[in-house]
């Protein structure tokens, strides 16, 4: 089809005709996909309608290369009818293409309309606007400087497989003073023992990393006053990111990115790094890998004595001048006490009655949780099923379905997940309570996870307003009723692939069968919700 509806042809008749040119055009978006709200494709188009008269984008819209001359009118209808704020809708006199396909299809599309197609082997307004896109992605910095670039990803290599966070809680700061460095002193968190994400925080100042954890654990709890605190850090980072290869089940080096960047209240987020804050990041992460390196034993124990060492860093050579800082780092122990202290009065946890603690720290960020059931020849073949951990409980009744809980991760947090509970002892029950959240006094059960060193862990909250959640829960209650009990918990692997909230058998690496209880079975009644922030 090439002409537009007579409805449409009319509508549009009635939108003033001006005595204006714009310039239209379909490119390749190329690298400047990665500046784009969601578009990671490279191959995607830029359809862009240009006022010539004012210079201004009155309507673009990112579509798939595979995408017909269809989505060209589209964009041009929505620049004569809705255009970008602040122009006003009107029907150009003339619109001009460098595209001989383009312009004959928009002449027979367009006809009753008065425009005018024409053809010009240059668009010099649009010309002008991608060559400015070129120019930024010139202007980019480079993460890292390249003379470091090497020397730092082997450092963060070497930290990675040296897992420090198994050692250092967000806790246990260790604070590196640097010689005849722009700053004298850093203090080092180790993120990864209580959050699903590791990495390195290196804070600029003492003052900044206290107020952090002040607002994280405190009662500013919203998801707007977190950003906000987090943004007002003031430190260097090193995070790793996994890179998701369903062909390899192994978390290595090779299968983690690290990425550096800096935070600052004026800043905010920046994903790189001058030459003289790379040799102190550097530096320091190079001192942290040393010293976790000769002091593992002592590191281990709890609470971390006080432990000082000092360093020669050499850093890479710029010329053939080679340069060296010279480094210390030592434990805190005061200051591991104090944080401590900080998180136990600001931070009191659910009502102390049950006398329990109960941790919110063994589901992986991002995580999909749901409540099923599995038929029992899925069950028949996960236990068989080589890759697959089964725990399996003595199920004495014959339903034909167990109820069951899905966890539905990433590959590598699916495993860590798993050796969590596997190093627990394995899985006791899955509970649930009532608990209450005395910031919009809304009531919840709380689904927990039982581990067999008797510590419990939440994976959902279930509230009694949303009519969804609620249902679920009942569904789940009148399941376990018919099998005494008796239910599963099964994490999974492709939360971030096609069988995203429908894993299949092959996408399931554990199945755990235990029995569901009630928190009155622990000594539990009501739990107070209160706010817990990773750190």
């Amino acid at each position: 089809m090439t002409t537009l509806p007579p409805t449409t042809r009319s509508r549009l008749q009635k939108i003033p005709l001006a005595s204006i040119v714009w310039e239209g055009d379909r490119r390749s978006l190329g690298s400047m996909a990665s500046h784009l709200d969601g578009v990671k494709n490279t191959d995607d188009q830029c359809i862009i309608w240009v006022d010539g008269s004012e210079g201004a984008v009155r309507a673009m819209d990112v579509v798939a290369e595979d995408m017909g001359m269809e989505a060209v009118v589209r964009t041009l209808l929505r620049a004569i009818e809705s255009p970008h704020h602040p122009t006003q809708p009107c029907r150009p006199q003339k619109i001009v293409v460098r595209d001989r396909e383009i312009q004959f299809f928009l002449r027979g599309v367009l006809q009753d309309l008065g425009i005018n197609v024409e053809y010009a082997p240059q668009l010099p307004l649009i010309d002008r606007l991608f060559e400015g896109f070129a120019v930024m992605e010139e202007d980019q910095p480079s993460p890292l400087p390249a003379v470091y670039e090497e020397a730092i990803d082997r450092v963060a290599s070497k930290i990675w497989s040296q897992a420090p966070w198994e050692l250092l809680a967000d806790s246990d700061i260790l604070q590196v003073e640097l010689k005849d460095c722009e700053i004298e002193r850093v203090y080092i968190c180790v993120m990864g023992m209580m959050s699903a994400e590791y990495g390195v925080l290196i804070y600029r100042s003492l003052d900044s990393l206290k107020q952090f954890r002040q607002a994280a654990l405190g009662d500013h709890h919203s998801a707007a006053e977190l950003e906000k605190a987090f943004l007002a850090q003031d430190c260097w980072f090193l995070n790793y990111e996994e890179i998701e290869d369903p062909e390899n089940s192994v978390v290595d080096e090779s299968s983690m990115e690290a990425f550096f960047g800096s935070l600052h209240p004026f800043e905010g987020m920046r994903h790189f790094l001058d030459e003289a804050e790379t040799s102190i990041v550097y530096a320091t992460l190079e001192s942290l890998q040393r010293f976790c390196d000769r002091h593992r034993a002592i590191l281990a124990q709890e609470p971390i004595e006080a432990v000082t060492k000092s360093y020669r860093i050499a850093l890479p050579a710029t010329t053939e001048q080679k340069r060296t800082i010279t480094t210390k780092v030592s434990t805190l122990p005061e200051l591991s006490a104090e944080l401590l202290d900080m998180g136990h009065s600001d931070f009191p946890g659910f009502s102390p009655e049950a006398n329990m603690p109960i941790q919110e720290d063994l589901i992986p960020d991002g995580a999909l949780v749901s409540l099923a059931s599995i038929p029992r020849e899925l069950i028949k073949q996960l236990q068989h099923q080589s890759k697959t951990y089964c725990q399996s409980a003595k199920v004495t009744t014959k339903t034909a379905e167990l109820p069951t809980i899905f966890i539905q991760t990433t590959r590598s947090k699916a495993n860590r997940l798993i050796t969590r509970i596997q190093d627990a002892g394995g899985l006791k029950a899955v509970c649930f309570n009532p608990g209450h959240d005395p910031f919009n006094g809304e009531v919840y059960d709380l689904g927990m996870l039982q581990t067999e060193d008797d510590e419990l862990y939440i994976f959902a909250e279930y509230s009694h307003d949303v009519v969804q959640q609620a249902k679920a829960l009942e569904k789940w209650h009148q399941r376990c009723k018919k099998t005494k009990g008796y239910c599963g918990l099964v994490i999974a692997m492709g939360a971030t692939g096609a069988n995203r909230g429908n894993p299949q058998a092959k996408d399931m690496l554990a199945l755990f069968e235990v029995k569901s209880i009630n928190g009155e079975d622990l000594g539990m009644g009501v739990l107070k919700l209160m706010p817990d922030f990773d750190f």
